[in-house]
Order: structure tokens, then sequence, then C-alpha cells
């Protein structure tokens, strides 16, 4: 019997509860779905918590690979990393220790604190990514960008927040911040005198039986998963200062994760661990996030008046979900052996798999794009921070060049999307009003726009909606849970309202397909055989959601 085989066996043996039981047939088709044939090669770990009942599934998108990942397998959980810390800053909070009212110099003396109008940064707003602060620290350029976190030391970004300016009042807006709770990772280090990991072990791991989830020092028995790109190509790990691990540094495997959720829907035993569990799931009120936030937790509203748990994350190299509903006993997690947060993400696979009413997603598939296509796309672009590309095709491909940088060439799938072939990102065309193309980029997690600069090619005529028209689509589109569009007209132009949010005008593009450019999404509405509008399907961030309209 192969080694790796029989580590995996005594591995699963010596870890109790969370019972293995073979995936049925409808976890497993809808993971393949998901997956089998996906041009990124990824493998996916599944689990489908129903009360006592958990289900698994390992998919692999070519059959070929499925050993290469497993029961024993540690995946980076990037962000899921999250709440796990906000679950420390809850017990230390409990015991005492801290406030989520506490300004955050009170637990970082002796550094500069950024404010806004005399409103200092508080411990509430790191883990709700109120604080203002930006997405990382400015003026920390990685020595290797395979491994963004490496070198990084707690003095450095103690200098960096010492020199960053406030835009806003903290509390005020919603924007995701690494740079916030890497800081929330360094005052919960010296809230518990310890590192991140000897506080997870101590406080979390052991008492939900977690027993192979780690951070740096992997248990005996636990093998780690290799991670790619979403090219498919091999990806160097992520590593972290101890104490500043909390930002993402979590490794665990399948059933670790699966007693995470367990823990919070039925309790760990552990009367303080799952008292602190509870209140990071509890909403934490600022301006910017009424009741759709806790402590690092997202929340949205589900059926029946229930509330969805969820976050996501993802490294270099590895994406992954947790989900569950409080008071149902039901919850999901997805791990992947593959960055696909710029394809995405796994929140549509994980909301079909809670909710069989909602869409199924489906793999991406390599096709050649349409020449008309590639011929509209040629041109210069100029990106929101100045960088001038030119894109122009070469044997029936895309290819790109960005001033003073090599040329490279583009894949294209059958989601619309171009991918580089040589690095991570995902490129997607938006037709605009004019009939041109603007260019969507996801690279690291972050995204940038590209306008045309060449005026005079790739016009065409613009394109206007028949009169009358418009009323085609007015109605509600359910896309999930408490989620709906809803589509009206108002000074002869279409608008769409997300629930809970305020009204866009939208952009017809061409027959039954808008544009809202200033959230980058596209809308295409799809008609029955009587010719009335039905449905509509939303693409935005790499995702693709439908709703059928409702009478």
């Amino acid at each position: 019997m192969p080694r790796k085989t029989l580590l995996a066996l005594v591995f699963a043996a010596a870890l109790p509860a969370a019972a293995q039981e073979a995936a049925p047939a409808g976890l497993a088709q809808a993971v393949r779905a998901r997956i089998d044939g996906d041009r990124t090669g990824a493998c996916l770990a599944v689990a489908r918590i129903d009360g006592d009942r958990v289900e698994h599934a390992f998919e692999c998108a070519d059959p070929a690979q499925a050993g290469r990942i497993g029961p024993a397998t540690a995946f980076e959980i990037g962000s899921v990393t999250k709440p796990m810390t906000a679950t420390l800053l809850a017990l230390h909070i409990a015991e005492g220790r801290a406030s989520l009212e506490d300004p955050l110099a009170r637990h970082l003396p002796g550094t500069r604190m950024p404010e806004f109008g005399g409103e200092p940064i508080r411990l509430r707003h790191l883990v709700t990514h109120t604080s203002g602060l930006p997405a990382l620290p400015a003026g920390l350029t990685p020595a290797d960008t395979s491994d963004p976190y490496a070198g990084l030391e707690p003095a450095a970004l103690l200098d960096a927040l010492s020199k960053t300016t406030l835009h806003r009042a903290p509390g005020t807006r919603f924007e995701y911040s690494n740079f916030a709770m890497m800081l929330l990772s360094l005052v919960v280090s010296r809230l518990g005198d310890a590192d991140i990991e000897t506080q997870l072990r101590a406080r979390l791991f052991q008492p939900a039986g977690m027993l192979g989830a780690h951070v740096a020092t992997p248990p005996a028995g636990v093998t780690a998963a290799q991670g790619h790109l979403s090219t498919g190509r091999p990806t160097a790990p992520w590593t972290f200062h101890p104490q500043l691990s909390g930002v993402g540094g979590v490794r665990a495997t399948l059933d670790d994760m699966v007693r995470f959720v367990q823990a919070q829907l039925d309790g760990s035993g552990d009367a303080r661990l799952d008292a602190a569990l509870a209140a990071t799931r509890m909403p934490v009120a600022t301006p910017a996030t009424p009741g759709n936030v806790g402590m690092n937790w997202m929340l949205q509203p589900w059926r029946d008046g229930g509330t969805l748990v969820a976050h996501e994350g993802g490294t270099g190299g590895f994406s992954s979900l947790v989900a569950f509903v409080p008071g149902t006993r039901r919850g999901v997690v997805i791990l992947s052996d593959t960055s696909l947060n710029a394809l995405g993400g796994l929140g549509p696979l994980g909301m079909h798999l809670l909710d069989r009413s909602m869409p199924a997603p489906k793999a991406r598939r390599v096709i050649a794009p349409a020449p008309a296509l590639l011929a509209a796309l040629e041109g210069h672009y100029r990106f929101d921070n100045g960088l001038a590309v030119r894109l122009w095709q070469q044997d029936g491909a895309l290819w790109g060049q960005a001033a003073g940088q090599p040329a490279f060439r583009f894949g294209h799938d059958d989601a619309g999307d171009f991918h580089p072939l040589d690095f991570d990102a995902l490129m997607t065309p938006q037709r605009q009003p004019d009939g041109r193309y603007a260019l969507r980029w996801m690279q690291g997690g972050g995204v940038m726009s590209a306008r045309r600069v060449d005026t005079e090619a790739g016009s065409a005529a613009r394109y206007d909606v028949p009169a009358g028209r418009l009323a085609d689509y007015v109605g509600r589109y359910p896309l999930a849970p408490g989620f709906e569009l809803a589509f009206t007209v108002d000074g002869g132009r279409l608008h769409v309202q997300g629930t809970g949010q305020p009204a866009i005008a939208l952009d017809a593009v061409e027959h039954d397909v808008f544009v809202a450019d200033a959230v980058g999404a596209e809308l295409r509405f799809e008609r029955g055989g009587d010719g009335r509008v039905t449905a509509v399907a939303l693409r935005q961030g790499g995702q693709v959601l439908r709703g059928e309209r409702v009478p």
C-alpha cells in the first residue's frame, strides 16, 4: 500500500466525530458539474452538513489527478482564518481584556494612529472592514510576489500605520482590508501573550476537535496540498509572521473545517468557546454595516427569516468557503487546491449546495474567441493607474503587452473571459454604449478598469432600444434567498436596484443586453417561446447569477 494512502487511513482513524460518509449522487454530481474539465485543473474537497449527516466529495477537473487531495490533505484557507482570529478576540473580550469600543491605540501604544475628524479607529472597525485603512499597507513591496506576506514584520506594519492618512471617518464605508486584519492579529497576539497558532491550538482547534488544523507546524499524518494558480501552474505556499498570521495563515483538512462549522451549529462542548463563536456571528453595528457584518463574518438574509453566515478565502494557490445557517444545522465547506478568486470564487457552488433552487455553476472550458470579438478588442487602453496596454490578435488568439513589459498570450473560456497563459489574472471585456469595449482586470485580489484611448478605432453605432420596449424588462428577478433585482423605467432609461441598494441606470449595448458601467456588471435578459422576458443573468466579478422573473 502506498505510504500516502496509509497515512491518510491512519489520520482518518485518529480523528473522532464527523463520520466519513460516501458522497451521495447529488453532491458528487454538483461538484463534478462545477469542476469536471475546468480549464484551471482544480481539485475540490467539499462537505455538506445537514444535522448529524456529513457528506464528503473529492473531485478534480482531471479525474487522473484525483490522488492529489484526500481526507488527510491540508489546504490553505486564506481569509477564512479571519473569523477564527475574531473568535480569539471574542474570548479576550469575554475575559475583560478588551472591548470592541477600544481605540486601536490602546492596544498598540507608542504608534502614531491615524484619525479622521477626531474619530479614532476602534476594534469594531477592524472586525467589520470599516477602519478606513487601505487593503494593504502602502510602501511595503514584497520581495517575492508569489509569497507576498513573507518577511513582513510587526515593526514594519506599525511603521506603515504611522504614515497612513485616513480619507474618511472610520465606520462610514465598508472596504475589505488585510492591513486592518494584520493589525487585529497583532492585537490578539499581544492580548494572549502568544502567537496566533499557539492561541488557536489551545482555544479553538483542540476544543473543537480540529486536530489537523495548524499555521506553521503540521500535526503528524497531515500532508500539505500543492497550491496552483488559475492557469494550473504550481505556486509557492504563503507564509506569515507568527503574530500576523491571523490575517490568513491557517491550513486545515476538510474534516477540520467540518468540525469548525459543527461547533458553530451545535456547539463544541466548551462553554467559553461556544459563547465566543456566538458573539462573532452577531451583527456589529457601524454606519456602513447595518446588520450585514459580524466579527469577520458576512451575514445575509436566508429563507424563512434565517441568516446565512459565510466567509470566502484565498491565497495565491488556494480558495475556500465556509457557509452555514444557524438554527438549521446546515452548512457547507469547500476547499480548492487552486486559486479561483478571480473566476468568481466558490460562493455560487456553496449557495447551490445549501439551496438547490440556486443556479448550479458550471465548469469553465477553453474555447476559441470569435474573430469579430478579437477584431473589436484590438487597440490601445489605459488603466486606472495610468498603465498603458496594447491588445492585438495573432494566429486566432488575443495578445497583450503593457508598456515596458514582455508580450503575453491570452486564453479564452466559455464564460466570455480572457486569461493570460503565463500568470494569474482575468480580463473581462465590457461592451460600452458606443459599441466599443472597456476592460475589467482582476489580479491578486484587486480590480482595475481600462478605457480605450485610440478613439478612432473600435467604435460602432450606439444601440438604442426601440420605443416602448423598455417595459419588457420591468419586474422582479430573485437571484438568491433574500436578494432580488428590481427593474424599473425612469426618464426613458432602464434602472436596476438590488435589495437594500440604490438604483443604478443601465445602458443598452445590444438586443436584451444592458451594462452597468459603474459596477462592472452586464445584464442579459432571456425570452420564452412567446417572446416575453422570462429571466435575467447578471455577470459581474467573474460570477454569473441567474434569476427568473416573478409575476
